[in-house]
């Protein structure tokens, strides 16, 4: 039992709130947070109006001691870290420090999250620096990724490299240790998004050596939405400002960076319950049944999409939890479409399902978390032929 809600593997759908008629397929978008989770956070939030001047006092103490234990998790130095709202706006906050100046450039590859991408374009105008973009294949093997990132930084002028560890809009693993490596000879800073990464997949963050470091605990760690922990390297922490000033600003980073006022911080404290949950489904068990049912997934749905298994893009590694298979010609081909598509396949085919338009062609991206079942993806591959032959 967890907070009273029962885990056994065989009803672990009911530790959730999710809609029973719906196949939610697409929790690397916003997550779903576990009920014992859900009475975390609640319980937090009532606490903080028994009095609110004790509570708001005491927060910032007990948003330390969540850093750290969420920091352990990562294998991050706590005191490197600080809690942050999500990867959007972590990014933001590194960029913002950075300084940058007219002739300075923003490196990303084609693969980046759109979000994280505006975030660099509107720093970039508002200090005259630029924002370039390279190209990586889809298919590219670690090497040629690492080399094709390699030879379009441009040291002395190339500020920030800032590469995804795992690609949103891909579903693709990265080789940042071996990314971040290439950059440091060439002295070029790096970024890495790392939104997918807690829960999912295993990792030290201060084995990557990245300068900076940030991911989501809201999507596959269980976590409440707007929980993320920013990691900076040593020689980068006294230059990390917020994007707004408070009352820890004298007590530098990362206090100056998580205290924001007022804000609602029970998403961080009940962090920690996220991960008890997962420890107690087995957090190698839980990483297991998520890649293997996402390749289930992408096998099923992609042949009866008439696509061969040469036709179906490879991760990177087969721990990661999310794939993703083209449509056919002509559908989602426009940022608009994609972000209608998804929308029209919930109405009539009963499953949320991300859609991505990527160089040019619309893209499927299925997950697989604990509450799904293979059958969720057979009813999408039985349905889902028919509903785009509709849309021609």
């Amino acid at each position: 039992m967890v907070e009273g809600v029962h885990v056994g593997w065989d009803r672990i759908r009911e530790c959730f709130s999710l809609d029973p008629a719906i196949a939610y397929l697409n929790h690397g978008a916003r997550g779903a947070v576990p009920i014992a989770v859900q009475r975390a956070q609640q319980r937090l939030r009532d606490e903080g109006e028994t009095n609110p001047i004790r509570y708001f006092r005491d927060l910032p103490e007990r948003i330390a001691h969540t850093r750290r234990f969420l920091a352990a998790f990562l294998g991050a130095e706590p005191e490197g870290s600080a809690l942050v709202g999500n990867t959007t706006i972590g990014a933001a906050i590194v960029l913002r420090s950075l300084g940058l100046r007219s002739g300075d450039e923003v490196l990303m590859t084609d693969h980046r999250y759109g979000a994280i991408a505006f975030t660099a374009e509107r720093e970039c105008r508002r200090t005259g620096a630029t924002v370039r973009t390279v190209g990586v294949p889809l298919d590219a093997g670690d090497d040629e990724a690492t080399a094709t990132i390699a030879k379009a930084l441009r040291p002395g002028r190339t500020r920030l490299l800032i590469v995804d560890q795992i690609s949103s809009p891909t579903a693709r693993l990265f080789p940042v240790e071996k990314i971040v490596a290439a950059a440091r000879e060439r002295e070029v800073p790096v970024l890495v998004d790392a939104a997918h990464v807690p829960g999912m997949l295993p990792v030290s963050v201060d084995a990557i050596g990245a300068d900076f470091w940030v991911g989501n605990l809201h999507k596959w760690a269980y976590a409440p939405r707007g929980t993320a922990l920013l990691s900076v390297g040593p020689r980068w922490r006294e230059r990390i400002d917020p994007l707004a000033v408070s009352w820890q600003q004298h007590s530098g980073y990362p206090a100056r960076v998580e205290w924001q006022g007022t804000l609602d911080y029970t998403p961080w404290l009940a962090a920690p319950t996220g991960l008890f949950v997962l420890r107690t489904l087995g957090v190698q068990r839980v990483r297991a049944h998520n890649a293997d049912l996402a390749a289930y997934g992408q096998r099923v749905v992609g042949a009866a999409l008439g696509l061969t298994p040469e036709q179906l893009p490879d991760p990177g590694s087969p721990e990661v939890a999310m794939r993703i298979l083209p449509l056919p010609a002509g559908v989602a081909t426009t940022f608009e479409a994609a972000e209608e598509l998804p929308r029209r396949i919930e109405e009539e085919l009963a499953a949320v399902v991300g859609v991505m338009s990527w160089s040019g062609r619309g893209w499927l991206r299925l997950c697989g978390q604990v509450y799904n079942r293979r059958d969720d993806y057979d009813r999408l591959a039985e349905r889902l032929p028919a509903f785009l032959r509709r849309l021609r």
